[in-house]
């Protein structure tokens, strides 16, 4: 059994055993390799610095620690050891000690954001609070599998070349003399073969064998071996850049997108993020500003089409400079009403508190928003924030100028979003 650790967003890590009452704690040894993952992590094609997310510092009297900012997942040390990273959800005060709802509401937001089935069917017997993250992750694949294999592998026209007893194709002049000069029997040929045996397939397959070498989970286990079966004529990949680099998706291989993606996590130790790192064997975090931007966006198109207005999510209409065009503009939800009405609405995953200077509102987010409202001329303006416990019966919060720009404020429960949408379409309507 692998060993794990299980913290949430902002809480702290430490290796001082006589604090792992209070805090998550680490033996010294996986507390160090933790660290040395941090200093050698870089992150690709982003300026953005990996200490930023998680924090090194000291605490007098505990000693040397690590904070854990907005980014969440998996992280498996070399030596085996898991860290599993978790949401900081509100539950309206009551605990959630062993992670299973702050779980099962993470995978649902990853929805929008990863291509996951809409549909997910945890059986009973998975007992999913006790399954690590890299377990979950391994099982929602396997579920995106079996929807593959329910509407059927594509096969494509493959290039083949083979010595045969007859003739097809086109002969293999140089070759055929080469191989030929006794066998006068056989000829040296190029065809082309309708087959399963391309590279999306020949992925899969090489992904379905790691993940039964990496999998502690007996269902995750036996569905890897049932799914094999079907991959019986399709040979593994071995050159994993080399045949995704082959991979081509299209009107007839949509269904294999999001699998190709979660491929290229498992297959090439990736994460989802820009994020590598040299000390890990595995790392699959995900930025939960844009986690919570994607389950928003998704949820909120559903919730206030059905009631008749025309969601559009990250529009580029319009440049906060027209000459020349700079600075496009991208609000997450501009959202029009048949009464001509606009209104605009953003994301951030950021903890608000009622003690600090406007809740902690940063002064940019609130520029930004009054460029949306005066360039897409909207009505109101919404800024959507996770709620806190603290501010559980706060009324929606609003700002005017004295130009017109109205901007408020709204605390989504994403601990009950349907209920939290059915009231903030309420505001709006």
């Amino acid at each position: 059994m692998k060993r794990l650790l299980r913290v949430k967003e902002y809480e702290l890590i430490t290796c001082n055993q006589d604090y792992q009452a209070k805090y998550a704690c680490l033996p010294l040894e996986a507390f160090s390799e933790l660290e040395n993952f941090i200093r050698a992590g870089v992150w690709e094609d982003s300026d953005e610095d990996i200490l930023q997310f998680l924090k090194l510092g000291y605490r007098k009297g505990i000693g040397p620690v690590i904070s854990v900012n907005n980014y969440v997942g998996l992280i498996q040390l070399k030596s085996g050891y898991q860290i599993e990273i978790l949401p900081k959800i509100s539950f309206g005060g009551e605990e959630d000690r062993d992670g299973t709802r702050t779980k099962r509401i993470f995978i649902g937001m990853l929805k929008g954001m990863l291509d996951i089935p809409g549909k997910l069917s945890w059986d009973a017997s998975l007992q999913i609070e006790r399954m690590p993250l890299c377990e979950i992750f391994i099982s929602l694949y396997l579920q995106k599998v079996d929807a593959l294999l329910r509407c059927g592998l594509k096969s494509a026209y493959l290039r083949q070349e083979d010595n045969l007893h007859y003739f097809k194709g086109k002969l293999l002049v140089s070759e055929h003399l080469r191989q030929n000069i006794v066998h006068k029997e056989r000829f040296y040929t190029t065809y082309e073969e309708y087959h399963i045996n391309r590279p999306e397939n020949q992925i899969l397959k090489a992904t379905l064998l790691k993940l039964q070498k990496i999998s502690d989970s007996a269902q995750n286990l036996k569905k890897i071996r049932q799914q094999l079966m079907a991959f019986g004529q399709v040979e593994a990949s071995v050159h994993y850049q080399k045949d995704f680099a082959k991979v081509v998706i299209d009107r007839s291989t949509q269904a294999y997108k999001g699998l190709m993606r979660w491929s290229y996590v498992f297959l090439l130790d990736k994460s989802f993020t820009g994020f590598s790192g040299e000390v890990t064997a595995k790392a699959l975090l995900f930025p939960m500003e844009r986690v919570f931007e994607a389950y928003m966006a998704k949820e909120i198109r559903r919730k206030f089409s059905q009631a008749g207005w025309e969601v559009s999510i990250q529009d580029t209409g319009y440049y906060l400079f027209d000459t020349p065009q700079k600075f496009a503009l991208r609000p997450d939800l501009v959202i029009e009403g048949k009464d001509g009405r606009t209104i605009i609405m953003d994301t951030k995953w950021k903890r608000l508190n009622a003690t600090r200077r406007n809740y902690g509102i940063a002064q940019g987010d609130m520029y930004q928003m009054y460029a949306y409202a005066k360039k897409y001329r909207a009505n109101e303006v919404w800024l959507l924030y996770p709620l806190e416990d603290e501010l559980k019966e706060t009324e929606p919060i609003s700002y005017q100028s004295d130009d017109g720009v109205r901007v408020s404020v709204y605390f989504v429960d994403v601990a009950h979003i349907q209920e939290s949408l059915e009231e903030l379409l309420k505001f709006v309507g």
